[in-house]
């Protein structure tokens, strides 16, 4: 019972602050998709960022693959 609020006294009171914490989560959810959405045509529209992205991603996997081999 240590997570509940301690200020909450009914039970209908504990729906409604869920109610608005989930839907700020989800404004928030909301907000990073668009975000992650628009910086995902940005990206993709560049072949020079994803020829980079791909030589970053191709580097991290040999140095975990080093570091993997040396453990």
């Amino acid at each position: 019972m240590a997570f509940l609020p301690q200020f909450a006294t009914t039970p209908a009171e504990m729906v409604r602050l869920s109610a608005v914490f989930m839907a700020l989560t989800f404004a928030g959810f909301v907000v990073y998709g668009l975000f992650a959405a628009s910086m995902r045509d940005q990206v993709l529209s560049r072949p020079r960022v994803m020829v980079w992205l791909r030589r970053c991603f191709a580097a991290s996997f040999a140095a975990l693959g080093v570091k993997l081999a040396l453990s």
